[in-house]
């Protein structure tokens, strides 16, 4: 072992060459190594073997330092060296650009025959004038910076760290997934510590990624074993096997260990020259390649572990017994011979080494024995171990062995140890990879970071660690959360793309790969964790009028991630000093009017905003309000007074008119502005504005001002309103302003507008004078795509001129508006192409026969032009009737409506598109205009008639729907005679159609009529929409119609009827039971017929009872029946009447008892089932609705029998019986024993008045006309 001493005198400058003498370097050896050395030879005995040299490779055990110091003065730099054989050292001084002149760089170089090591030391030289020192973010600010997982990073060839000049640095050069993780910069200050965090993400490509953290053991003589983790393989194909590469310390020769990929993550690399040092690395193989080698390891010496603790310095102590134990015996034998590690093909043992006393050395022989096969044979017979633990490779996968372990020295070899048992190895059975994770469970933690959570796995396997996936929800492209093992089961995901939906999923790793992926987490979208709102602020008065009063207060400035959707207020009547709730359902408006207040008493207000998470704080009472009626003549304060559009030098503020007006109509309202932080207010406007927004120009850049507002009447200024919030008058960095122009494609005049922000929840406002639009059935659109919204004019016109802006909820502020004047911005076709110049407008000329053209004519248009034609504001369509075209070389749109009647008066419009021009055209004929248009149409009609002289159709088919819900094809022919032959067709097939309209009527109907002058024809489509309209007239006629449900009894259980003028299924039904909609099934049949819709209610039940209605729906009106099952509302005998009575003759029977039931039932009464006769001698009442009594006076023999009383109303009712016995006087009372009989339920009533049959029938009626 070579000391080097580096002494250094800055009074004269040198310069060290590589053949110079080494002035500086004085090699010496320590009097304390030459008499270790010489004690260590005379004790030494003479070797029974020679072993091979110890040969290794030069390494700095102490390497250089640098050192800062003043000028003058003197520093001496040392380093320590070993290897064998000794190394030759050579010291190199470099230079650098300094300050100083003797500032260098300095480079000592140790060499021998097996390699070459460097180690540098920089010297800083500065005079006490200059002065040095670091400079960190502050001065005097130590830092420190963290890595993943977190531990202090150190400065290495891997890790530089810089900092100063206000700027803490941090260098990874060779960067590799080990690296990956959240590395922190803590500083710490007299203020408290200062943390910053960053992840860092290591992409790989589509080879597999490298393997992570080399780890060497078991290092031995001529082998060492090498262990490392798998990458992730997300994105990459599954993992082959691995290569091991190892490399020669003072070379840069890798050679490949292994020729074909090893399985695990742990390989023992053999055929090492004992002393040489090595370094190691790992390569993962897929099917699309090798991929990058991994961080090579630390370097390691060949050596017998007894000999690396030696050179280290970790020798235990011995104690020598020479008077106990003679010379020339051999070592006992070793015990507890054991397996430390197994794997497929080989075995590490361990041992516990014999009491051992004599100074000669000792060693060991191995011995293996395969089981149920040959004997024992020596495994190491060149090579001697002198530690208790040693690897045996090369054994047959599958097979069973025993071991067993001799100690020798230079006196003999001992006995064996006792063999190992062979269940203590269990070779190449690896019990797998892990089990899948359990569940996984995604939070939100940040606005770009989730945090994730699984259960760990089942079956751990010598668990390594996990990898962590995820994935944009629907996309299937999974990305890596993570390129190195995590041994916890959380993590958190970091940049993340904040709004977006993800899902999550994990694996767990250990040394022979990865387990099965875990179950996807549920979606998780990326937000910051949602928290209560802040507390509202500025609880203003805007009005009182004695016993109520209207507060208004501003929306928390924090929302807590969720939009604020309840307020709640409490109140305080300031004498009494109590806090009391105002309302218990929650205010979704900023406005509330507070009533029950005291006059006279002053009051203070709290206000709670709540969102999804819950209440947040109460807002600062507001101030004292005394509860006085306002009389003052002048309006109140405005409210809700807000800015937008802010630029460099000008603001738009908005606001709402205050709630109390004053003694008469507001006129206007004054904008006042000041500092903030100052108390002097100046107006902006010296004439009053009579809108509720003004832009306020001349302000300083960068200053925050304050606005407030003032209505005006005509008797004066009202109180100001509460000042708005701050505004910074700066604009947006990048905010843009709205854009007019035409869209080339459809011609459209838009106004567009670019956010410079956008968050997940932006919405885009578009106001027309500050007044949101609502209103887009003026062919107003509004388009939005990302941070683009576009406002379409479809039909622009002049009631378009106005001042148009746009703002972006959830920004700071971005907004922009633009002014549509008269003076060009409803451009022409002249400048923009945006509309088409017209000739003539819209007009019309009267054809033979009647027909009505309407025709215009433009400057110009194309074959691809395309037009609409409306008829009071519905669109027509091109048929027979209304037939529609144009000629591109003149210019002319025309249609010709082959029916001009008094159904057409009213606006004919026309709209035009050639490519991105338009324009529009409308005729009204309403009044004497229309009657004209009218009287000019029919006189060419029958001129045309009178002329041709043919038979043909004055009125063409069409449908009418009569009110006994008959449905009709009504058509007008004329100019018939005798010969004339009237026909109908449906679908070209001639019909004489007599059955109820349903669906199987659908089709197309035709009319002729023919003689031998000519024919007409006129058709009708019956299908589509057409038939709709028709099952939508009968469903209206039907539900006016339909009768109260009833109730009839089947073989198989109750059926609902309703009855009405017409039913068919096509009909839009439904039957509900409570309120529930009851679908067709074997239990519940839904059906009918013509006259009636049935429900049938087979093997009803308890569970059937209830409500049910029957519900008939047309586009304009739902009819509804409803029938009560329940038997809650029908007619009830609740008591009072007797089983038998006895009674003497010429005697006065009552028969008294209480009904109820909604409505009041009708009582009846019958004797012998014979419904009752009243008479002088039977006497019936009901009194009060409830008190039903039978009276029969001066009874008589033939007066007994059974009377029954009957209570029914709508919903049903019961009957109950009576036996009258009478006797004579003298005769002995008989003796009637009763017999009970139950009350007998009776069901709804159907009244007669609703039972309707109508045989509907389809009608064609043709009127002659001569």
């Amino acid at each position: 072992m070579l000391v080097i001493f580096l002494i250094y005198q800055n009074k004269s400058r040198f310069v060290s060459e590589k053949n110079s003498t080494p002035k500086l370097f004085m090699i010496q050896q320590h009097n304390e190594l030459f008499v270790f050395f010489h004690q260590v030879e005379k004790k030494m005995p003479e070797k029974y073997i020679r072993e091979e040299s110890m040969i290794r490779g030069p390494k700095f055990v102490v390497r250089l330092r640098s050192h800062t110091v003043y000028e003058n003065s003197a520093i001496k730099i040392f380093c320590t060296v070993e290897g064998y054989p000794t190394p030759q050292v050579i010291c190199y001084a470099c230079f650098c650009r300094c300050a100083t002149d003797d500032t260098a760089m300095y480079t000592a170089v140790a060499s021998n025959t097996h390699g070459q090591v460097s180690s540098q030391a920089s010297i800083i030289s500065f005079t006490e004038q200059n002065g040095f020192y670091f400079h960190f973010l502050s001065s005097h600010t130590p830092c420190c910076f963290l890595g993943p997982p977190e531990y202090l990073l150190k400065e290495s060839k891997w890790v530089k760290m810089e900092s100063g000049g206000g700027v803490a640095k941090l260098m990874l050069t060779q960067l590799a997934k080990d690296d990956e993780g959240l590395y922190t910069l803590r500083m710490v200050t007299k203020g408290g510590d200062a943390v910053h965090s960053a992840y860092v993400f290591v992409d790989v490509p589509q080879t597999p990624g490298a393997p992570m953290d080399i780890k060497i053991h078991d290092a031995n003589r001529d082998y060492v074993i090498v262990s490392w983790k798998p990458p992730n393989t997300t994105t990459e194909g599954p993992i082959i096997g691995y290569f091991v590469d190892r490399c020669e310390v003072g070379t840069e020769n890798w050679v490949q260990c292994n020729d074909s990929p090893a399985k695990i993550c742990k390989y023992p690399v053999q055929g090492l020259f004992e002393g040489h040092s090595y370094y190691f690395r790992v390569r993962a193989v897929n099917s699309r390649g090798t991929g990058r080698p991994s961080r090579m390891s630390e370097p390691i010496a060949a050596l017998d572990p007894t000999e690396f603790e030696r050179l280290h310095g970790e020798l235990d102590v011995v104690t020598y017994y020479d008077d106990l134990e003679a010379e020339g015996k051999a070592p006992g034998p070793p015990s507890k011979v054991c397996a430390s590690e197994t794997d497929r093909t080989y075995v590490v043992l361990s041992w516990v080494p014999p009491v051992y006393h004599s100074k000669a050395p000792m060693w060991y022989y191995i011995e293996k024995l395969q089981v149920g096969a040959g004997s024992w044979q020596r495994v190491n017979t060149k090579v001697p171990i002198r530690s208790p633990r040693y690897a045996v490779f090369d054994l047959l996968e599958g097979k069973n062995y025993q071991f067993r372990v001799l100690s020798a020295n230079m006196y003999g070899v001992s006995e064996p140890s006792e063999p190992t048992i062979c269940s203590d190895f269990d070779f190449c059975v690896h019990s797998g990879v892990p089990s899948a994770p359990g569940q996984v469970v995604a939070t939100r933690e940040t606005d770009t970071s989730v945090l994730i959570q699984w259960a760990p796995p089942k079956d751990p396997n010598n668990l390594i660690g996990y990898y962590i996936d995820s994935c944009v929800k629907g996309s299937k492209d999974w990305t890596s959360a993570n390129h190195k093992p995590h041994k916890q089961t959380r993590f958190v995901v970091h940049g993340l793309t904040t709004g977006e939906t993800y899902v999550f999923r994990v694996q767990a790793i250990n040394e022979l790969g990865l387990s099965d992926e875990s179950q996807e987490s549920a979606p998780l979208s990326v937000r910051a964790a949602l928290k209560l709102p802040s507390s509202p602020y500025d609880v203003s008065l805007l009005y009182c009028d004695g016993e109520s009063m209207v507060i208004n207060w501003k929306q928390p400035i924090h929302s807590g991630g969720a939009e604020v959707t309840d307020y709640y207020i409490d109140k305080c009547n300031v004498a009494k000093k109590t806090w009391k709730e105002v309302n218990i359902p929650p205010i979704k408006e900023r406005l509330h009017k507070i009533g029950g207040l005291t006059a006279g008493s002053v009051y203070q207000f709290r206000v709670y905003g709540a969102n999804l998470i819950g209440l947040g704080d109460a807002s600062t009472p507001s101030a004292p309000f005394k509860c006085e009626a306002w009389t003052m003549p002048e309006p109140g304060p405005a409210y809700d007074v807000t800015f937008t559009e802010v630029r460099d030098d000008s603001v738009v503020v908005e606001w709402k008119a205050p709630v109390y007006s004053g003694a008469s109509a507001i006129t206007g309202y004054f904008v006042e502005k000041s500092k903030k932080g100052s108390n002097a207010w100046s107006k902006v406007n010296e004439s009053s504005v009579n809108h509720c927004y003004l832009k306020v120009k001349g302000l300083e850049t960068g200053e925050s001002y304050l606005f407030r507002v003032q209505a005006e009447n005509a008797q004066g200024i009202g109180v100001a309103s509460t000042p708005s919030d701050p505004a910074c008058i700066k604009a947006l960095p990048g905010a843009q302003e709205i854009k007019c122009g035409v869209d080339e494609e459809s011609g459209d005049i838009y106004l567009s507008f670019e956010s410079c922000q956008m968050t997940e929840k932006s919405k885009y406002v578009w106001k027309k004078s500050y007044q949101e639009i609502t209103d887009f059935s003026k062919g107003i659109v509004v388009k939005t795509s990302g941070s683009h919204s576009t406002l379409l004019f479809k039909n622009p016109d002049k009631e378009d001129l106005g001042k148009y802006s746009v703002s972006v909820t959830h920004t700071d502020g971005a907004s922009a508006s633009y002014k549509i004047s008269a003076e060009g911005e409803i451009v022409t076709r002249d400048s923009c192409v945006a509309v088409i110049p017209l000739k003539t407008e819209l007009a019309y000329k009267i054809l033979e026969r009647g027909r009505m053209r309407f025709w215009l004519q433009a400057e110009g248009i194309s074959s691809a032009v395309t037009y609409k034609f409306f008829a009071n504001n519905k669109e027509l369509v091109n048929c027979e009737q209304t037939k529609m075209s144009h000629d591109a070389a003149t210019g002319i749109i025309e249609m010709v409506m082959d029916h001009f009647t008094d159904d057409s008066e009213g606006t004919f419009t026309v709209q035009i598109q050639d490519g991105r021009a338009k324009a529009q055209s409308s005729l009204v004929l309403i009044g004497d205009a229309f009657k004209a248009a009218l009287a000019e149409a029919e006189y060419q009609r029958r001129e045309y008639i009178r002329v041709k002289e043919g038979p043909h159709f004055t009125e063409f088919l069409s449908v009418q729907t009569g009110d006994n819900a008959s449905v009709t094809l009504v058509c007008k022919v004329a100019n018939l005679k005798k010969d004339s032959v009237f026909q109908w067709y449906k679908d070209d097939v001639e019909v004489i159609p007599e059955v109820p309209f349903s669906k199987k009527d659908v089709g197309l109907y035709k009319a002729t009529i023919t003689d031998d002058r000519g024919q007409d024809v006129s058709q009708i489509d019956i299908s589509g929409k057409a038939f709709d309209d028709i099952i939508n007239e009968l469903s209206r006629i039907a539900g006016s119609s339909a009768a109260e449900l009833s109730i009839q009894c089947t073989a198989e259980g109750i059926m609902l009827q309703c009855h009405m003028k017409y039913y068919t299924e096509e009909m839009k039904i439904h039957w509900k039971q409570k309120d529930s909609k009851i679908s067709a099934s074997e239990r519940m049949r839904i059906g009918g017929n013509p006259a009636m819709a049935t429900l049938e209610i087979v093997e009803p039940t308890d569970k059937d009872k209830g409500m049910y209605t029957f519900e008939i729906v047309d586009p304009e009106k739902t009819h509804s029946r409803i029938l009560d099952l329940s038997g809650e509302h029908r007619g009830k005998v609740i008591g009072g009447l007797p089983d038998v009575v006895t009674i003497m003759e010429k005697k006065t029977l009552s028969l008294t008892c209480t009904v109820c039931g909604d409505p009041k039932p009708l009582v009846s009464w019958s004797k012998n089932e014979q419904e009752l006769e009243l008479s002088d001698q039977y006497v019936i009442a009901l009194d009060s609705g409830k008190f039903a009594s039978l009276t029969i006076k001066g009874v008589s023999l033939e007066d007994s029998g059974k009377y029954t009383m009957t209570v029914l109303n709508k919903y049903g009712g019961e009957s109950v019986d009576i036996i009258v016995s009478v006797y004579k006087h003298g005769d002995k009372i008989p003796d009637v024993k009763p017999t009970p009989l139950p009350k007998r339920i009776m069901p709804p009533t159907t009244s007669s008045t609703h039972q309707l049959l109508h045989n509907q029938c389809f009608e064609f009626r043709v009127g002659l006309f001569i």
